[in-house]
C-alpha cells in the first residue's frame, strides 16, 4: 500500500514537471535570460545547494541576485528578519531588479521543474533547507530533512518565510505525517491561488 502511494505521488511529479517545463520553462527560459543577461552579469541559471531525502543536492534557478551575492551573506548577517538559522532581508540589496520582478511571482523557480523530473524533489513536500540549516533542527524534526523536498508545500502556504523557525517546521512535521495525494493536489492549488494574487511568501 504504502509503495502504490509512492508510485501515485511520483506519478503527479512526473506529470506536473511536464506541464511546467513545457508550458511555463520553455516559452519563458528565453525572455527571461535576456532580461537576466541585460540587468547584469553572471549565470542565467545557478545550481543551490538543498537537502533532501537526507542528502545534499543541487537545484536550479533562474539567477536573482548579483554575481556572487553568497560571499557577501555574512556581512548583510546583522539585517536578519528571522530567527535562527534562517536568513531573510526584506529589502535585501543583493537582488537585482530583475531578480525582484522574478522572484515577486515565483519565475525564479520554474527551473526546479526539470529537478522534480529527474526526482531530486517532488512538487510537494517539506521546504529544500540548506544543509547548514538542518543542523539547527531539534532532534524531534529532524526526520524532515530525510524526506523528499518539495517546490511547494503546507509550510509555504500557511506563511512561508514570514513563519518562526520551529513553527515552520512543525507545519513539515504535521504534513508528513498526514500524507495523502488529496493533501498534495490540495497545496498545489491553493500554492497556484496564492501566487496568482501575489501573496505567497517564500523567499
Amino acid at each position: 500500500m504504502k509503495e502504490f502511494r509512492i508510485f501515485l505521488k511520483r506519478i503527479l511529479d512526473i506529470f506536473g514537471s511536464l506541464v511546467g517545463i513545457i508550458f511555463l520553462f520553455i516559452p519563458l527560459y528565453l525572455p527571461i535570460a535576456i532580461a537576466i543577461k541585460l540587468n547584469s552579469k553572471g549565470p542565467v541559471l545557478i545550481k543551490l545547494e538543498r537537502v533532501s531525502r537526507g542528502k545534499k543536492i543541487l537545484i536550479h534557478k533562474f539567477r536573482s541576485m548579483y554575481q556572487d551575492a553568497i560571499d557577501y551573506k555574512p556581512v548583510f548577517a546583522s539585517l536578519n528578519e528571522r530567527d535562527n538559522p534562517f536568513f531573510k532581508i526584506k529589502y535585501d540589496p543583493r537582488i537585482t531588479k530583475v531578480g525582484e520582478f522574478l522572484r515577486r511571482y515565483h519565475l525564479d523557480e520554474i527551473p526546479q521543474f526539470i529537478d522534480i523530473f529527474l526526482g531530486k524533489i517532488s512538487l510537494v513536500g517539506p521546504r529544500a533547507h540548506e544543509p547548514q540549516e538542518i543542523f539547527s533542527y531539534p532532534k524531534e524534526y529532524l526526520f524532515i530533512a530525510k524526506r523528499k523536498a518539495g517546490l511547494t508545500g503546507f509550510s509555504q502556504i500557511n506563511g512561508g518565510c514570514n513563519l518562526p523557525f520551529l513553527k515552520e517546521l512543525e507545519l513539515d512535521k504535521y504534513y508528513l505525517e498526514n500524507w495523502s495525494l488529496f493533501l498534495d493536489l490540495k497545496i498545489i492549488f491553493k500554492t497556484i491561488f496564492l501566487i496568482f494574487f501575489n501573496k505567497i511568501n517564500n523567499k
